[in-house]
């Protein structure tokens, strides 16, 4: 017995001291998507910064499948030593606990919150022959049309058809809704003109509006872009506190050490201040936040709310 209780002492005791040491190896940051997206270039951008302050390499895994539940899972069992971590996502944190009947982990149990680390601002797009040139011209052309515009999406529940149906929602306008297997061939029949409407990050649409083929009619972040300031936001026309940005944020498994997490969340703020993180993100119009888990915690709270309602409302479901 004595022998029992002096092992627990020394395992309590050996905890706050493994805390104290870490990290003195390697880390792992699993990205929950397939390489060369935003979440690779915000999870290698901060990854490097964060390297160099902890004195071990944060390395990058791409584990990408069911919307991020595969590496989610994956991370959910993972040991809480600091030696895995994840890139947290709206989808995998904010819209999948609600868009899927059952997943084998729980997003509020088995994670906890480290630091939000970026934004990337969702943009709302109609095909150059649509007549409107912004959101209200928009509304008022679908309200005078009803179920006789389509909107395309890179697949059902996925970012950009969630911001649609939020709009739709909001707007109270009747779009028809034509999932596509990925951006690349919702913008193809965008282009044609075979659909009227999208919505998603800057990167895939901006040479389609350069090259003068669509149009930005709103922007979906609280503020206006520096490339697009002419362009206003979906709250400023009409619907305040409207906001639909994809972010992107750094969670461990549960029950790791808090001065683990804080120590992470310190750094993670410290690389979101650096000139060269801004340069790197600056690409995909993405703004690095940094913030402490109590913060993210709230944020992730606040967007459950937003996103469990939208899902709920339009009869989203998975695939």
């Amino acid at each position: 017995m004595y022998r029992t209780f002096a092992w627990i002492a020394a395992a309590l005791l050996a905890l706050p001291a493994q805390a104290q040491n870490w990290p003195t190896k390697p880390i792992r940051l699993v990205v929950p998507f397939a390489p060369g997206g935003t979440s690779s270039i915000i999870a290698r951008s901060f990854a490097v910064e964060m390297s160099k302050a902890l004195g071990q390499e944060l390395y990058i895994e791409n584990k990408g499948g069911g919307g991020g539940n595969v590496a989610m899972q994956d991370v959910a069992h993972a040991d809480p030593d600091g030696y895995t971590l994840i890139i947290g996502h709206i989808g995998s944190l904010a819209v999948n606990p609600y868009l899927y009947d059952k997943l084998p982990f729980d997003t509020n149990r088995d994670f906890a919150p480290v630091s939000l680390l970026a934004k990337v601002p969702s943009i709302f797009v109609v095909h150059a022959d649509v007549a409107a040139k912004n959101l209200r011209e928009f509304v008022a052309l679908v309200k005078q049309q009803p179920g006789k515009l389509y909107y395309g999406s890179a697949g059902n529940g996925s970012a950009g058809h969630l911001a649609m149906e939020y709009l739709k929602l909001v707007a109270g306008i009747d779009l028809v809704h034509v999932p596509y297997k990925g951006t690349g061939p919702n913008l193809i029949d965008l282009v044609a003109g075979r659909t009227q409407a999208t919505a998603a990050g800057t990167p895939p649409l901006m040479p389609h509006v350069k090259s003068g083929k669509l149009r930005v009619i709103a922007v979906g972040a609280p503020a206006r872009l520096h490339t697009l300031p002419d362009v206003a936001t979906v709250a400023e026309q009409g619907y305040p506190g409207f906001e639909t940005t994809q972010w992107y944020g750094l969670n461990a498994p549960a029950k790791t050490p808090p001065a683990i997490i804080k120590r992470l969340a310190d750094e993670a703020a410290k690389a979101a201040k650096l000139a060269s993180v801004a340069e790197r993100l600056a690409v995909d119009d993405a703004e690095a936040v940094g913030s402490s888990p109590q913060e993210y915690a709230r944020y992730i709270a606040a967007e459950q709310a937003r996103w469990s309602e939208v899902v709920r409302k339009a009869g989203i479901k998975a695939n």
